[in-house]
């Protein structure tokens, strides 16, 4: 029978992420434009004869009830043992299994819209999300979110990317970077967007020595959490040392386990962007064909004693890395690429039609050559991902949504996949989209449930997280019949979406450390 202690960390561990009671999602009618959250029409929600896996203890607790009241996890315990109070609203959960609400921990929205990309996430499961490209979208999707006006996750903004000159973003997709060349405009930066509300201090490829240890100290200073790409002009110990959250994709990683990184690092002081070119796209591939033969050697030259080296520090230090296999995968076998998807129609049809131009702007120049290195690099990236959790390193789930060939909250539960293929258990694959992950976003304590229920068992076969019954986002329990209607309204809200405004609609390339070579 399960301790009292560990009845309270199941209650933790299943603790969702925003400030509004448990009901019914059926009381919402959501137009296409906007899928907004359901009312309150009951505070007390009763789940029983759960299997519940609270990504805390090691093996399921079979045979639970859940008492939510105004939204939050109040008890648990055995159903046997623990009675629905008078009046709550009883869901048998007989056969199905209860996890945390799924953390999608690096998405780029900045192109989204209201009727179709939030609600996405908590219809997949995904309950909350850290946004690694801050935008006014975001902001006020938050906003509607909190105030019960459109149905969504939990948002972590970041700010705009702060980056060295020439950054390898453009101008032309119309989305901020905040360009720092010393000390000075660095520490501005930091405090511009610590005053305009972001979560986090975004930091980016291009950066200075300089800059970046100034926005290490003025984040510290802050207290605002600093987090994204070990810039190319700093060895990755010294990321770690400053303090940097997490580190994003696997690009610094690959070159950090190699034993020629002296001469690697030469190489990166020389890569040039050229400051005239208005397409990130052009830019990006540039980049990637100077950086490619330089991660081929790092790969050839990879150390064990080296890398075992960096992830005992990595550990020590609790730096996140999120590895976004997702757009690996989609860049680096190109040849895997989807022709088309049912979760497809989730989003409009003219931003799905760009995806191919953009990946061939991207990848269309490799050779023969190039393309059978990259398939190599991946396996590389893989064999990387298991040794870091074979080392302690703590891994976080991220797939970089917002680039071509993925949709908003349908992509981490391919993420979730691609990290089993690398070697990891389905126990600590779930984790690195649950608990570990809220750590990693600081979700409060004690804020209202984030569940999703599932038909089938994800630690028997990790695939089973898409088998979704129902969901409790924020509290509200949205019930089977109340997903289908509210995933169909999402799909007519992207059918009846046009192509914004201003820049050419295309598929975002993403993080450069993660673009093809």
């Amino acid at each position: 029978m399960p301790t009292r202690r560990q009845a309270l960390t199941t209650a933790t561990a299943l603790t969702g992420a925003a400030l509004l009671p448990a009901t019914p999602a059926s009381a919402a009618t959501p137009t296409t434009r906007t899928a907004a959250r359901p009312s309150t029409p009951s505070t007390t929600l009763a789940l029983t004869h759960a299997t519940v896996i609270d990504g805390i203890n090691d093996r399921p607790q079979h045979d639970r009830t859940l008492i939510l009241r105004n939204g939050r996890l109040v008890r648990s315990g055995p159903s046997a043992q623990l009675s629905p109070p008078p009046g709550a609203r009883v869901i048998d959960l007989t056969g199905k299994y209860v996890i945390p609400g799924l953390v999608e921990s690096h998405i780029h929205t900045g192109d989204g819209q209201d009727g179709y990309t939030p609600p996405l996430f908590p219809l997949t499961g995904v309950t909350a999300v850290r946004d690694m490209w801050g935008t006014a979208t975001q902001h006020t999707w938050r906003e509607k979110i909190q105030a019960g006006s459109l149905l969504g996750p939990r948002f972590v903004i970041a700010s705009p990317i702060i980056d060295g000159p020439p950054s390898i973003w453009a101008r032309d997709l119309g989305l901020p970077v905040i360009e720092v060349t010393d000390a000075k405009s660095a520490r501005a930066a930091v405090r511009r967007v610590k005053r305009e509300g972001a979560d986090f201090v975004k930091v980016y490829s291009r950066l200075s020595p300089e800059a970046y240890a100034a926005i290490a100290d003025e984040s510290r200073s802050l207290h605002i959490p600093f987090a994204g790409h070990c810039p190319d002009t700093l060895p990755m110990t010294h990321a770690v040392a400053s303090g940097q959250r997490s580190i994003e994709h696997l690009h610094a990683i690959l070159l950090a386990t190699s034993s020629r990184e002296s001469e690697i690092r030469e190489g990166l002081a020389q890569v040039r962007i050229d400051p005239n070119d208005p397409s990130s796209i052009s830019r990006y591939a540039s980049w990637f064909r100077q950086i490619h033969p330089l991660e081929w050697q790092a790969m050839r030259s990879y150390d064990k004693g080296r890398a075992r080296r960096l992830f005992d520090t990595l550990a020590a230090h609790g730096t996140r890395v999120v590895p976004t296999l997702t757009v690996h995968h989609a860049l680096e076998r190109t040849a895997d690429l989807p022709t088309s998807a049912d979760e497809w129609k989730y989003l409009p049809a003219w931003q799905v039609a760009s995806w191919p131009a953009t990946w061939d702007g991207l990848t269309g120049s490799r050779s023969p050559e190039d393309t059978a290195r990259i398939r190599r690099l991946y396996d590389h990236r893989l064999h990387l991902v298991a040794e870091m959790h074979r080392a302690g390193v703590q891994l976080i789930a991220g797939t970089d949504t917002g680039t071509g060939y993925s949709v908003p909250g349908f992509s981490l539960h391919g993420e979730l996949r691609l990290l089993v293929e690398a070697g990891l258990p389905t126990r600590d694959v779930l984790r690195s989209a649950t608990t570990a992950a809220a750590d990693l976003l600081d979700l409060p304590k004690g804020r209202p449930a984030d569940l999703v229920i599932l038909n089938a068992n994800p630690l028997t076969d990790i695939t089973h997280t898409r088998r979704i019954h129902s969901v409790v986002n924020a509290g509200h329990y949205i019930d089977p019949t109340d997903r289908t209607r509210l995933l169909a309204a999402v799909e007519k809200a992207a059918a009846a979406s046009t192509p914004p405004e201003g820049p050419s609609p295309i598929a975002t390339p993403g993080c450069p450390c993660n673009a093809p070579h």
